[in-house]
């Protein structure tokens, strides 16, 4: 096999049946038939490698899972119905009572509300740290401290987290490192490349890229990933047979896509640049990044995502949105179709002000989830709106 990413994405598939077709074909089955007892029995004892029931394991998610390991050099992997399933599922595999987590401040909105509202019901605690305080993590650390856990680049602030230094970190004090490459995609990013043991994605994002199905998945160290699979087999929050072939497909196309994103997001967050209605643009590949010299390290290109802050708050945020035309409003983002969101008002209006300001997502904030159209037409559509 080729070690070209688009060759491996495209010509990672399952092995033809006697029907020898050229696109894998969907296995919508709940369970799998055994020649006679002695088969079944060896199967079950994990003796044989072979798929027993859909809960556990599909030709189809394998698939998948399969295309993921290649892309992100993981080891092995699984795949959930969702992104959020992914991230409660790694978490509860690996943690036990007493057992602290130091991770990024800024993470998405589920994901703090684990950190914060249920995992302390299991005496698990949570250590945040800034963005602009890596070089201080040795002050947060505890002896119960087992999990470091990173977005990189961030939701919805884009501070690029630095994944080398962070890696090197993690051995150093026998952490288990895990970052979301959710808005990177192993296209542009392979934290493992950098020390990462897991990687998590919620695949509903730019994975899939039309808005189309829900899934989640986690690849890394192999005995890490084991802990997750027996946890998950025995819990069910496993990814549909049907999403897991419409996701296996959109990975086909997860290069030219992410391309054109970028192309895109460039000269949007170059021309939001020079509006006078904003105070400010943050876009990880503009040299006004704080962390554009790590972006530009360990990133191919800079994403979909652009971020810019308008004068006049809340009210200009939902004014905004409302003059939008072609754009759409939504909480979703890696789509085909370009997504405009205000964060303060929708995706992260029930944490406190002070919670959203800690993480950079002030009143009048704009998350532009940057599509495929033409990039003109992306523009002027953002610039009556600001104008109107």
């Amino acid at each position: 096999m080729s070690t070209h990413f688009e060759t491996q994405a495209i010509r990672t598939q399952l092995e033809r049946s006697h029907f020898l077709e050229h696109s894998t074909p969907l296995y919508l089955t709940s369970s799998f038939v055994f020649e006679d007892a002695e088969d079944m029995r060896a199967s079950f004892a994990e003796e044989k490698n072979r798929n027993l029931y859909s809960r556990f394991t599909n030709p189809n998610v394998s698939e998948f899972v399969t295309k993921m390991v290649s892309l992100e050099d993981a080891e092995d992997g699984y795949a959930f119905a969702t992104g959020m399933a992914a991230i409660f599922s790694t978490f509860a595999a690996l943690l036990e009572s007493g057992d602290h987590i130091l991770s990024c401040q800024s993470v998405f909105g589920s994901t703090h509300s684990l950190f914060t509202t249920y995992f302390p019901k299991w005496k698990i605690e949570t250590t945040y740290f800034k963005a602009d305080e890596v070089d201080q993590l040795e002050l947060f650390l505890k002896k119960e401290t087992k999990i470091l856990y990173v977005e990189t680049p961030t939701n919805p602030g884009l501070d690029v987290l630095d994944l080398d230094f962070l890696g090197a970190f993690a051995k150093k004090h026998n952490l288990v490192f895990i970052v979301d490459n959710c808005f990177a995609t192993p296209y542009l990013q392979k934290p493992i490349q950098y020390g990462a043991d897991l990687v998590i994605h919620s695949a509903t994002k730019l994975i899939d890229g039309q808005g189309r199905v829900l899934g989640g998945v986690v690849v890394g160290k192999k005995e890490l990933i084991r802990d997750i699979y027996l946890f998950s087999r025995n819990t069910g929050p496993a990814m549909s047979p049907f999403n897991a072939w419409v996701l296996s497909k959109s990975l086909e196309t997860l290069a030219v896509r992410v391309e054109k994103h970028c192309e895109n997001a460039l000269k949007l967050a170059s021309f939001l640049e020079t509006k006078k209605e904003i105070k400010k643009v943050k876009y990880p590949f503009l040299v006004s990044h704080p962390q554009y010299d790590i972006a530009k390290k360990q990133m191919k290109q800079g994403g979909n995502i652009v971020v810019f802050e308008l004068k006049g708050g809340l009210t200009s945020g939902s004014a905004f949105l409302n003059k939008i035309r072609m754009c759409s409003l939504s909480a979703n983002l890696g789509d085909t179709r370009t997504i405009v969101t205000h964060p303060a008002s929708t995706t992260h209006s029930k944490l406190s002000e002070e919670d959203r300001l800690a993480v950079g997502i002030t009143d009048g904030l704009i998350r532009v989830s940057v599509g495929l159209e033409d990039i003109n037409d992306i523009i002027n559509d953002i610039n009556q709106a600001l104008e109107n």
